[in-house]
């Protein structure tokens, strides 16, 4: 690891430690969802449908206990990794905010199996500002044209697969994977790959062996968590897993 990666992994390990800990606050402000008009009723705007079972509101989430501190130690955890690898270089602008914001998705859908759009499109609006910004200062406009074709495939991939079986996929994780697909293919197409795959593998493996374990409702159970984990993969070990691949 050279000086510029350990600067980076401080940088950005500490950076996005610290904004974890604002994780409590942001699902705290997050609107509960409203429940779906009865048949007969007009037609109102719902923020995210709501499923027969009742979940757990996000003021009770946010004032589980030690979620700050746990929440900023992943946050360290992940921002460290991520600043190892890419080093203290431009693409930390978008990759450290979006750290305590995919802690926060993943707590959430893991507690109601749901992935807020009040949190996810405010994010889009943000990311997209933060690597526009990014190819102004690098000139570099292959990134962003990688960044829209990351866009288009892991929307579209997910989009599909909603489309063919949409009981098993909620649409929250349609609207993430254009987010992860922006973010991984600005960094490359090796991150992209893997970072997308990697959430299917890692929600097969370890989804099947917490289902077995009834840790998680065998019939269903959050897909986000796994999205993310398998987003963080891509963005430190893409490169080395594509490059062992084809070696």
């Amino acid at each position: 690891m050279s000086d510029l990666d350990l600067v980076g992994a401080v940088v950005a390990g500490v950076a996005a430690g610290g904004l974890s800990l604002v994780v409590p606050a942001l699902i705290a402000r997050i609107p509960e969802p409203e429940p779906e008009p009865e048949a007969g009723d007009e037609a109102t705007e719902v923020a995210e449908p709501v499923g027969p079972e009742v979940k757990d509101l996000y003021t009770d989430i946010a004032a589980l206990p030690g979620l700050a501190w746990k929440s900023a130690l992943a946050g360290l955890v992940a921002g460290a990794a991520m600043g190892a690898v890419v080093g203290l270089e431009w693409p930390l602008l978008y990759l450290v905010p979006l750290v305590p914001i995919s802690v926060a998705l993943a707590v959430v859908d893991w507690r109601t199996r749901l992935l807020p759009t009040k949190v996810i499109a405010p994010t889009y609006l943000g990311l997209i500002a933060a690597v526009l910004l990014v190819t102004a200062v690098t000139q570099d406009v292959d990134d962003l044209k990688r960044a829209g074709f990351g866009w288009l495939i892991a929307g579209g991939l997910y989009v599909l697969l909603w489309l063919v079986y949409p009981r098993g996929m909620g649409y929250g994780d349609v609207r993430l994977s254009g987010v992860l697909g922006i973010a991984l293919g600005h960094l490359g197409w090796s991150e992209l790959v893997v970072g997308i795959y990697g959430g299917f593998l890692l929600g097969g493996v370890l989804g099947g062996i917490l289902s077995a374990l009834s840790r998680v409702d065998r019939k269903g159970y959050p897909f986000g968590p796994f999205m993310l984990l398998g987003a963080l993969v891509g963005v430190v070990l893409g490169q080395p897993i594509i490059d062992a691949i084809y070696s």
